[in-house]
């Protein structure tokens, strides 16, 4: 499937106040919608992905799978302030005639979602059958159960949270530290900053995967080796592979919206509190290896959402396991779905 565009003419007013003149949003739809627009699944992707859902989370969803095109409407729209056709910072600015680069506006988990919620609207969906997503994805799902709760019948959440963690919050600093200390992250050019962001996804894939996986994949069998390792290629490799396909002004947006994530903001209660008001069956699932947003996370879910169900996935692939542990995701999802 090719990448699709939805551009709204109209101003659209950020959680912060400041109007972007325009919206454009890039969306992938696999499947057709049913007379009755009643099988729609709307993955919501995480940090460093697109919207070509079926591409990244293979085994998942396709012909025969726990979501499949033949018998549902998938749909993933890419963020807000993300370089995959959505509006970012590689997008035109209408008043300048030029690219935002550093200048486009900071954006919260909410405006990705209120983005999300014009897009259903085009598309003439009423009802979402399930809302998913792992990691920045769940942030999605969550605040979108609660903004429009009566559009969502389901979810599912995996390696996910509530509010960003201090952990979290700590993380993506040095990430955009990595960034900020390339002179050139603020320039007005695609490549603006891409040492920093090379650097930026260094810590990251850290926080990915953990001290098992590394050891286990990427350890020299060289005893007399005193430079050049496996372990230091493969963080290379994994920063060159992220600078070819993304942008460093846009992943230090991104992570500032990520640590504004935290569902109670606005809200009249906390944290508990505001996931009680959670009332669609939830499936989250967490991975027991997680370092990034670990089970506690999802326990948390979990215990407050009235109407959850949990699973513990036993995987040594860290964050990185609910894009990889697809087959057991997808005996969950099958044997949940309503």
């Amino acid at each position: 499937m090719t990448v699709q565009i939805y551009h709204n003419t109209h101003t659209f007013t950020l959680e912060s106040g400041v109007v972007l003149p325009e919206l454009q949003i890039a969306y992938h739809t696999y499947g057709t919608l049913n007379h009755s627009k009643s099988n729609v699944i709307w993955i919501c992707h995480a940090l460093t992905a697109n919207s070509d859902v079926a591409d990244w989370w293979k085994g998942l969803i396709g012909p025969g799978k726990a979501i499949d095109p033949a018998r549902h409407f998938i749909v993933c729209a890419n963020i807000l302030g993300s370089c995959y056709g959505s509006s970012g910072p590689l997008s035109i600015n209408p008043a300048t005639g030029k690219p935002y680069f550093s200048t486009f506006p900071q954006i919260t988990v909410r405006d990705m979602v209120q983005a999300h919620t014009l897009l259903r609207q085009h598309l003439g969906i009423d009802e979402i059958l399930l809302l998913m997503g792992g990691s920045m994805g769940g942030y999605q799902s969550l605040e979108w159960a609660l903004l429009e709760p009566t559009r969502i019948r389901q979810l599912c959440l995996l390696s996910t949270g509530a509010s960003e963690s201090a952990w979290g919050i700590a993380i993506h600093t040095a990430q955009r530290l990595a960034i900020e200390a390339d002179s050139t992250w603020r320039e007005h050019r695609p490549d603006a900053g891409a040492n920093g962001l090379k650097a930026a996804r260094a810590i990251g894939m850290l926080t990915y995967r953990n001290y098992q996986t590394f050891v286990r994949t990427q350890s020299d069998p060289d005893n007399d080796k005193t430079d050049d390792f496996k372990a230091a290629s493969y963080i290379n490799y994994q920063g060159d592979k992220l600078v070819k396909r993304f942008n460093a002004q846009a992943y230090w947006r991104l992570t500032k919206a990520m640590d504004s994530h935290n569902i109670a903001r606005g809200r009249v209660t906390d944290l508990a509190g505001t996931l009680a008001l959670i009332q669609q069956p939830t499936l989250i699932v967490g991975i027991t290896s997680d370092v990034l947003c670990p089970p506690e996370e999802q326990h948390f879910l979990a215990k407050h959402i009235p109407d959850a169900t949990y699973h513990e996935i036993d995987s040594s692939y860290g964050h990185d396991g609910f894009l990889i542990e697809v087959d057991m995701i997808g005996t969950l999802l099958n044997n949940w779905l309503l």
